[in-house]
């Protein structure tokens, strides 16, 4: 009996794995129907910014998630260089994409757009867009260049990513190593370690709207192509889905 479980348990997984296989490799026009709609459902999506895929989580009707994290999450972000340029975490859930990815995500020929969405402790929404939004190559050390439409200038426009091991930051100290109640901070595109920090594990930092008198719950980071312009060839959550 144990042997037929073994089996049959080995005859699921090789199913499932192929039938993930065949959705990895199909083109779904329903789903990039939807999106262009806005009906689109959550979920995990393929989608391709240039030659190769990436795996990528989408929300709220066609916007792609880049960062996701709450406070005290489990999901340490206090991490170098290298794990922020391939990404860590799990889609679905807390995780960085990758400098890399969000490079080859913005860097046209669409324009793209930068959504936060963040929640406090009393489950007060706040968002706010940048627009146009791109992330520069490893050779600029991923720096953003983001312009603000409706909320206040917290991403430091022009800024080099800083991670607790290449610190690019304008501040006397490595601004990813500065620790609050013995939690260091995670990398991000870092002035003079004041403003905006919404990798730091145990307090999200933007500002006001976010610190340590006000304490926020979850941060997302979201980009999606603009709506000014038509968008040619480039990796939108308008792909397939997995």
């Amino acid at each position: 009996f144990f042997f037929i479980f073994l089996f049959s348990f080995y005859l699921l997984c090789v199913h499932e794995s192929v039938e993930s296989i065949n959705r990895l490799n199909q083109w779904s026009h329903e789903s990039v129907s939807r999106f262009s709609g806005g009906q689109a459902r959550d979920g995990l999506y393929l989608i391709r910014p240039g030659d190769s895929p990436i795996a990528v989580y989408c929300a709220e009707g066609g916007w792609t998630v880049v960062q996701h994290i709450t406070v005290n999450s489990s999901v340490d972000f206090d991490r170098g260089w290298d794990e922020y340029k391939h990404g860590f975490g799990s889609l679905s859930g807390k995780h960085w994409l990758g400098n890399e990815h969000l490079h080859r995500l913005t860097r046209g020929p669409a324009r793209y757009k930068l959504g936060i969405k963040l929640v406090d402790e009393d489950a007060v929404t706040k968002t706010g867009r940048y627009e146009p939004a791109l992330v520069e190559d490893k050779e600029a050390q991923y720096a953003a260049d983001a312009l603000t439409l409706d909320t206040e200038n917290y991403l430091h426009n022009n800024k080099r990513f800083t991670t607790r091991d290449l610190d690019n930051d304008n501040y006397f100290q490595n601004c990813a190593q500065l620790e609050f109640q013995g939690v260091a901070g995670g990398g991000w595109w870092c002035d003079a370690c004041a403003g905006a920090n919404l990798n730091h594990r145990n307090v999200i930092y933007w500002q006001k709207d976010c610190n340590k008198e006000h304490l926020c719950k979850y941060a997302w980071m979201m980009v999606k192509p603009s709506e000014q312009l038509k968008v040619i060839s480039s990796g939108d959550c308008a792909r397939d889905e997995l």
